[in-house]
């Protein structure tokens, strides 16, 4: 059967088409009257009832079992609505009429529904972050919190971001409306005290680490006494500077002030290589001047002490004393020439010369040869050696009487 067909819908159900549409809407208009007790409307499309013309009574028997069923499917989900999970790090808080009950551990839990007991979960683990003297970044900023009066009298910018946990449920829950507001302004309230008392420069360069550390402390110390039971866990400095308008005034200064620095390294370091130079060379000439001097006096010390025994034993033998003294004398000045004396008075005419012995006394001596001068002509003859045989065969017999 076609939709457009207007007899679809009217006619009953079975095999040659839908059910009658208006058969069901009467049958479900019959079975709440008979639920409800009232008496089912007359009229031209009411039809023949199953029931007297009056109202027909509501049968407890009929309908008894289906609304117990209903109301103990009711009063289970209500019981079930009891239950609760709360995940590691989290901390249940019960209520019963609107009151503190307890505080119960991470698991599956079960209260009194509502509206008896109701329960508020409470992370206390999460990190949460206040941002003071910008949102979401630092050039988004917020100067009616960032701007700050130094010691000095000087105005700044400051942009730190407080990071925070929650320490105990019930007085973050209890004593706080609103616990996000709460650490701002207490932050805020806390770092202008810090930079309040501190000098510009010392806020800007070298002192930063210890106003936000300061800062912290100061944080945590306020909300302690408020007993908002949030502990703060850091404190960061985002960005500390002089305001836009004296920005480029600032800069000259920071980059005169590293300059001074620069040439303050490097004298330092000029004087770190020169003066431990200049410390290393005179000593090192203290010390010369100490050994020679103990060298002279030791050596004087000892030629003294000679002295003084040589006296005692000339005292005793001056005689063998004198030509002890005058064979010494004479051995250190022969050892020290090289020439050769032969006493011609032996009465021989052979001489014997230790040469080896005489080399190894005075040590072999070589004369360079000199380039430039002239070859001697053919024919004449080599100067005769003073010390050859020749000459000292010559000496001794003139020595002869």
């Amino acid at each position: 059967m076609s939709l457009n067909d207007p007899q679809w819908g009217k006619r009953g159900g079975g095999s040659g088409g839908p059910p009658d549409l208006d058969e069901m809407w009467r049958s479900f208009n019959q079975r709440l009257n008979r639920l409800f007790g009232r008496r089912r409307a007359g009229g031209a499309g009411g039809g023949s009832g199953d029931g007297p013309g009056g109202g027909e009574p509501l049968n407890l028997r009929q309908y008894g079992g289906g609304l117990g069923l209903l109301a103990g499917l009711i009063v289970v989900l209500w019981v079930a609505s009891g239950f609760y999970i709360v995940v590691e790090g989290q901390r249940g808080v019960v209520l019963t009429f609107g009151k503190f009950t307890e505080i119960t551990q991470s698991g599956l839990r079960w209260r009194f529904p509502v509206p008896f007991q109701s329960h508020e979960v409470i992370d206390l683990v999460g990190v949460r972050t206040v941002e003071v003297g910008y949102r979401n970044n630092v050039k988004t900023k917020v100067l009616r919190e960032a701007l700050m009066l130094t010691d000095d009298e000087a105005i700044i910018d400051v942009q730190f971001a407080v990071q925070y946990i929650l320490k105990d449920p019930t007085e973050y829950l209890f004593n706080n409306r609103r616990p996000e507001e709460s650490v701002l302004q207490v932050a805020e309230t806390a770092m202008r005290e810090i930079v309040g008392k501190s000098k510009m420069d010392f806020v800007l360069y070298e002192g930063r680490d210890k106003v936000a550390s300061d800062a912290q402390a100061l944080t945590q110390e306020i909300l302690d006494r408020y007993k908002t039971g949030i502990a703060i866990s850091k404190l960061t400095m985002q960005n500390a500077q002089p305001p836009e308008q004296v920005q480029s005034a600032f800069d000259d200064a920071v980059r005169a002030n590293q300059d001074r620095e620069r040439q303050k390294n490097e004298g330092q370091a000029y004087y770190n290589d020169v003066v431990p130079k200049a410390h290393g060379a005179a000593a090192r000439l203290l010390e010369e001047a100490n050994g020679y001097r103990q060298s002279i006096v030791s050596s004087a010390q000892g030629e003294a002490s000679r002295f003084s025994q040589v006296l005692v034993e000339y005292k005793r033998a001056p005689g063998v004393m004198r030509e002890r003294l005058y064979l010494e004398t004479m051995q250190q000045i022969l050892t020290s020439t090289t020439k050769v004396l032969v006493d011609a008075r032996a009465g021989t005419n052979l001489l014997y010369l230790p040469l080896d012995k005489l080399l190894q006394m005075t040590g072999v001596q070589t004369v360079p040869e000199t380039p430039s001068a002239a070859p001697r002509p053919a024919g004449e003859a080599a100067p005769a050696d003073p010390r050859s045989r020749d000459a000292l065969r010559t000496r001794e017999r003139e020595a002869r009487p």
